[in-house]
C-alpha cells in the first residue's frame, strides 16, 4: 500500500499525522477545505490538493475529521472510493453509532493511541514533555479491523504505526472493546475522575492551602498511589490509615452502580451524543 489521502490534513490532528507521514514510504495527498488549515499546511511545506485529485488512485483514506462529521463526509465519499479502499478512522464512535456506509467493498479500520504511559523509561526532556505522543515519546496504540480481509488489518496497522510513531506495543481489539476503551474508560471514567481531582485541588486552595502546595502534594501522591493500585512496584501497598480513608470515602464519592457506564445501552447513548451533528 502506497497512496494515502489524508482528509482534514490542516486540522489539529491532521497536522500531527501529516508530520509523521512526511518522509514515510507513503505518497500522501493532503485535503483541507478550510483556508486557515490550507495556510497551516503550506507553512509546513505541504501543498493541499482537491478531494478528487487526492482520491484518484488512493488505496487508503484517513479521516482526520471530527466524529460528528464522519457521516456526512463518508456519504459524499462512498461513491468515489474504489473497491478495496482502506478507510482509516481515528475513533470507534462513528462505527458504534452505525454512521458508516453499508458497503462490503470498502475496508474499515480504526486506530487510536494510548498516549505515552505515566510509567516509562523516557529520559530526554522533549520526550518527557510529549504528553500526547506522536512526536518524541514512545507510546502504545490500539487497532481494530471493523470490516475487510486480514490483509486490510496488516495495512492499517502499518499506517497506524507510522502516524503514531514511535510506537511500542500495538494492541488488537474488537469494535466493542474499542468502545469500552473510549469513550468509557478514558473519558467517561478517567476524564471525570481527573476533573474531580482538579476540583478537589482548587477546593483545598479555597480552604487556605497554598495552591502550589496542594498541586505538588496531589500530583506526587498520584504517582505513588497509581504505582500501588496498578502494581507497578512489587510489595507496595496502601497504609492501614489510607485503606480506612478509602473505604469510608468510596460511598460518598461514587454511586454504588457507577459501573453501569460500561453497559451497552450507556455506551450507545454516549457515542450517539459524540457523533450527533452540531454537538
Amino acid at each position: 500500500m502506497k497512496n494515502i489521502a489524508l482528509l482534514g490534513a490542516g486540522g489539529k490532528m491532521g497536522m500531527r499525522l501529516a508530520a509523521n507521514l512526511a518522509g514515510s514510504p507513503y505518497d500522501v495527498r493532503h485535503v483541507e477545505i478550510r483556508e486557515s488549515g490550507q495556510q497551516e499546511l503550506r507553512a509546513r511545506g505541504l501543498e493541499p490538493v482537491a478531494l478528487e485529485q487526492a482520491l484518484a488512485g488512493a488505496e487508503a483514506v484517513i479521516l482526520a475529521v471530527p466524529d460528528n462529521r464522519i457521516h456526512s463526509v463518508m456519504a459524499g465519499l462512498e461513491q468515489q472510493l474504489a473497491p478495496g479502499t482502506l478507510v482509516v478512522l481515528l475513533d470507534i464512535a462513528a462505527v458504534q453509532a452505525g454512521l458508516l456506509p453499508v458497503n462490503p467493498s470498502l475496508h474499515y479500520f480504526v486506530t487510536h493511541p494510548c498516549h505515552p504511559p505515566i510509567f516509562s523509561d523516557e529520559i530526554e526532556p522533549l520526550a518527557q514533555r510529549d504528553f500526547f505522543g506522536g512526536e518524541h515519546a514512545k507510546q502504545h496504540i490500539t487497532c481494530c479491523l471493523v470490516q475487510g480481509p486480514e490483509t486490510a488489518y496488516t495495512d492499517g496497522e502499518a499506517i497506524a504505526r507510522t502516524i503514531y510513531k514511535p510506537v511500542m506495543k500495538s494492541h488488537r481489539c474488537t469494535p466493542k472493546q474499542m468502545a469500552i476503551l473510549e469513550p468509557v474508560l478514558s473519558e467517561t471514567v478517567l476524564g471525570t475522575c481527573l476533573t474531580i481531582l482538579r476540583e478537589a485541588t482548587d477546593e483545598a486552595a479555597r480552604r487556605g492551602v497554598p495552591y502550589e502546595a496542594a498541586r505538588d502534594f496531589l500530583l506526587g501522591h498520584m504517582r505513588v498511589e497509581l504505582a500501588i493500585v496498578f502494581q507497578e512496584k512489587e510489595g507496595a501497598v496502601f497504609s492501614d490509615g489510607a485503606i480506612k480513608a478509602i473505604e469510608r470515602a468510596r460511598p460518598v464519592l461514587f454511586q454504588p452502580d457507577w459501573k453501569r457506564v460500561f453497559e451497552p445501552e450507556a455506551i450507545a447513548e454516549s457515542v450517539a451524543h459524540i457523533t450527533r451533528a452540531g454537538a
